[in-house]
């Protein structure tokens, strides 16, 4: 049976078993609500199948939409959890509202509230055991490199930490005919077969195009016939986009950006988006205002006047925006009008500055930004245009960030520590464009979530 169908049949086997598990959650605090109420719990039982089905059902289709069921996915801890999380609560917001359409199905607060809870515990436990299990070499996709030059080395050079490789193993590199071979000997593959021959006695079920010239480096006959095999062949830049959750700058075409999907800038997609912005920036202040409030009488008094600090920065389309924030360093911080980034250790920044920037409490104003439609809540973070004219010269592709409205947080912000170079840029435009290429709601949502822990534990704020 060809790998995909394997897995396919794995995850639908998966599915079967979440979801018996969810009736038996549904079943079990039934039981513990009525428990000495034989009556109603009877009463109950007579549309049992019918409701514990339509829980099952909702829920698991709320994980398939976040991603849950992929075939290839395979997340941290972290990643699980927040998914899951999000799974349940969007299943629990849908079964409430077919409540409401159609009154029959209910099955009650109290046992939605504990047949959701014990389901949560029971299919976290299932996949952290699963995670366990499948960790290992034998369960992971075995991929074969074609190359073994600069372009296949980076493969070494930037995914070559266990964390990064939890869902493939490298089985090595197969040289291009007449190209440098670069990558560690003990790392090639040598063999008199044809790639189709080699990539069936090897097992792979992968193989990942990274020759450095193309042109009479291909053997696109060869390719094909794995492609027929079912063995999937991916290009660098993808692999890469798919691994690391990162575009290579110096390994992707134009025309890969082009013709590669992405970018979805349609109607539905800015409505939907600037709900979200409307809806998660008015909660945020509905909650963070008396954090506020103590904002302005600490940097007051510590100071004085004025508590904001304005400054021009570069959104969406190139567009110049006034962000503001709190003022977290001193009045005469820039007095000789150059910009600066901050140091690790900045000596204008005053006492209550370093506490509200490793919070992030400086940002909090620029909710209004995101209110008034300058900035999102969740994309590239805007920079000033003296840094956005110096980057647009040196980096490749560096203006492409600016397709979208920049956010109050994003997935560089959660992938790469506080920059403070031109390169630390370069390395941020990585992932700011595996944003721009790859935005969607559910990304959003999980960005947002995942910010929650950068916020507590103060990672990457300067």
């Amino acid at each position: 049976m060809p790998l995909k169908s394997r897995k396919s049949r794995a995850v639908f086997n998966l599915w079967l078993v979440e979801l018996a598990l969810i009736c038996v959650a549904v079943t079990v605090a039934a039981w513990l609500r009525f428990y000495g109420d034989p009556e109603t719990h009877l009463a109950f039982a007579k549309d049992a199948p019918l409701r514990t089905a339509l829980v099952a059902f909702c829920t698991t289709g709320a994980m398939a939409a976040f991603g849950l069921y992929q075939v290839h996915a395979r997340y941290r801890r972290v990643d699980l959890v927040l998914r899951l999380g999000i799974s349940f609560i969007f299943g629990g917001v849908a079964l409430l509202v077919m409540y409401y359409v159609v009154p029959r199905t209910y099955i009650g607060r109290g046992v939605l509230a504990m047949a959701l809870t014990q389901a949560f515990l029971m299919l976290l436990l299932l996949r952290l055991w699963l995670q366990g299990v499948f960790d290992g070499d034998s369960f992971k996709r075995r991929v074969l490199v074609l190359g073994a030059g600069q372009t296949a080395d980076l493969i070494n050079r930037r995914l070559r930490r266990r964390s990064d490789r939890h869902s493939f193993r490298l089985v090595g590199f197969l040289p291009a005919r007449g190209q440098p071979e670069v990558v560690d000997a003990g790392l090639l593959v040598r063999s008199d077969l044809d790639l189709v021959s080699l990539a069936c006695e090897q097992g792979i079920h992968e193989i990942v195009v990274a020759v450095d010239e193309r042109r009479g480096g291909m053997p696109t006959d060869q390719l094909l016939a794995c492609a027929q095999r079912g063995i999937q062949v991916t290009d660098l830049p993808d692999f890469f986009e798919r691994e690391a959750g990162m575009i290579k700058l110096n390994v992707v075409e134009p025309s890969v950006l082009i013709f590669g999907g992405g970018f979805d800038h349609s109607l539905p997609r800015q409505l939907s988006k600037r709900f979200f912005d409307l809806v998660a920036a008015s909660a945020l202040l509905l909650v963070a205002w008396p954090f506020m409030l103590l904002v302005v009488a600490c940097v007051w008094l510590e100071s004085g006047a004025p508590v904001l600090y304005r400054q021009v920065r570069v959104g969406e389309s190139g567009k110049r925006f006034e962000l503001v924030k709190f003022r977290s360093m001193r009045i005469d911080a820039e007095k000789d009008g150059v910009a600066r980034w901050a140091d690790a250790n900045d000596d204008r920044t005053t006492r209550v500055g370093r506490f509200i920037r490793k919070t992030r409490l400086d940002e909090l104003p620029q909710l209004f930004n995101v209110l008034r439609g300058d900035m999102s809540f969740v994309g590239p973070r805007p920079e000033r245009p003296q840094f956005v004219d110096q980057f647009n010269r040196e980096i490749r592709y560096y203006g492409i960030r600016h397709s979208v409205k920049p956010g109050l947080t994003g997935w560089a912000q959660l992938r790469y520590p506080y920059g403070a170079s031109a390169a630390d840029a370069e390395e941020k435009l990585k992932f700011d464009l595996f944003y721009v290429k790859n935005q969607g709601l559910v990304f959003d949502l999980m960005i947002l979530l995942q910010t929650v822990e950068v916020v507590l534990f103060g990672r990457g704020a300067r």
